[in-house]
């Protein structure tokens, strides 16, 4: 087995998950394996459970030099048709920029959010929201569409499959997804978007490349979608050119989470390592986490960037947009967020609050 380690030093992996706040030590344990020097925390909250924020509001409050926290929005109002007190997008956005979060993580534009909350982002209910990101400039990162197999029943992979990522034609479509991203940047052209998984174009880079020409706020984020890996493979040349020209524009994420082992987000992490920095030519190794899929699915073929565009994508692009340390934590303005979370999730879910992650995490938090 092959693993590659970056030769590059000060990483900063923007796109990383913890789903637990049990999972401390095992996303210390991958960030050591990796050699990745930061991490920004992609946080999707679950209103019913009281989990996603509070984790990685813990993970800022303990190590504050090494992780960024992306909040996610919390629909509870919406949920319960207005019965649940919650506040408004753009009041949560406020709420999440004085308690020093660094971003935004949106999961709305992903097909099984649209499943779950009819609504598309173009709506009503998420106007204010867009026009106080856009006033106050706080960046995005943003999960719009999957990829094209995902529609295909005879296509799609089994990994997929098994998590329900398969839409048929009562679903929305993809393009539909597209549409509405045009839409919205239209009515908010200085909107400061990273769309997550290199907004799934991976299998057409001219038309990735017109969209980042139309939207000058906008990037990539390279987070596998191990089908990005096989397309943009199919012509790495092609593929080097599109990263030497837009070198300011993508971002290095991972998607690491704390559901994998340490060894497994080596390997991850060095897939991607290997595919920017080398010219090699290798598959998925099989010690691979579930998600890349089995090694037999495709050929990965490497693009030897060049130094100076590895330290914009691996660096330099997330400080420019995000800044090159994290925001410091009102830790008292977290403890009270967790514990509204904690009432909301009761309220939602009949779950008592004290039960919630966010309540232990008010409790960790409070003891600090």
């Amino acid at each position: 087995m092959t693993i590659w380690s970056s030769k590059v030093r000060g990483i900063i992996d923007g796109h990383v998950h913890m789903w637990s706040m049990d999972g401390e030590e095992t996303l210390l344990a991958i960030l050591e394996a990796t050699g990745i020097a930061k991490m920004g925390l992609a946080s999707i909250q679950d209103p019913k459970e009281g989990a996603g924020l509070p984790q990685a509001l813990l993970m800022k409050a303990r190590h504050p030099d090494t992780f960024f926290v992306l909040a996610g929005l919390n629909h509870a109002g919406w949920m319960s048709k207005g019965k649940v007190r919650a506040p408004g997008l753009a009041e949560q956005v406020d709420t999440f920029v004085r308690m020093g979060c660094d971003g935004l993580k949106m999961i709305e534009g992903k097909p099984t959010s649209r499943q779950q909350m009819e609504v598309p982002v173009t709506d009503a209910y998420f106007a204010e929201y867009w026009a106080r990101v856009e006033q106050i400039g706080v960046p995005v990162l943003w999960h719009v569409n999957d990829p094209e197999e995902f529609w295909d029943p005879q296509r799609i992979p089994g990994w997929a499959k098994e998590r329900h990522w398969g839409y048929g034609p009562k679903d929305v479509q993809k393009e539909a997804l597209y549409a509405e991203v045009e839409e919205v940047l239209a009515r908010h052209p200085r909107l400061k978007i990273a769309f997550a998984h290199f907004c799934f174009l991976s299998a057409d880079l001219p038309r990735a490349g017109r969209f980042l020409d139309a939207h000058p706020g906008v990037s990539l984020d390279l987070a596998p979608g191990i089908e990005m890996l096989y397309n943009i493979s199919r012509d790495p040349a092609a593929g080097r050119e599109f990263f030497v020209r837009y070198a300011d524009r993508i971002v290095f994420g991972t998607d690491l989470m704390d559901r994998q082992t340490p060894a497994e987000g080596r390997v991850r992490a060095g897939i991607l390592f290997r595919w920017l920095e080398t010219d090699d030519i290798f598959r998925v190794p099989p010690e691979a986490d579930f998600l890349l899929g089995p090694p037999e699915d495709g050929v990965i073929r490497g693009m030897a960037l060049p130094a100076d565009v590895l330290g914009r994508i691996y660096r330099e692009n997330f400080i420019r947009r995000i800044g090159p340390k994290p925001a410091a934590l009102d830790v008292g303005m977290a403890i009270e967020q967790c514990r509204r979370l904690a009432d909301m999730a009761e309220a939602l879910s009949g779950k008592p609050a004290a039960e919630t992650e966010a309540a232990r995490v008010a409790a960790r938090l409070a003891e600090m």
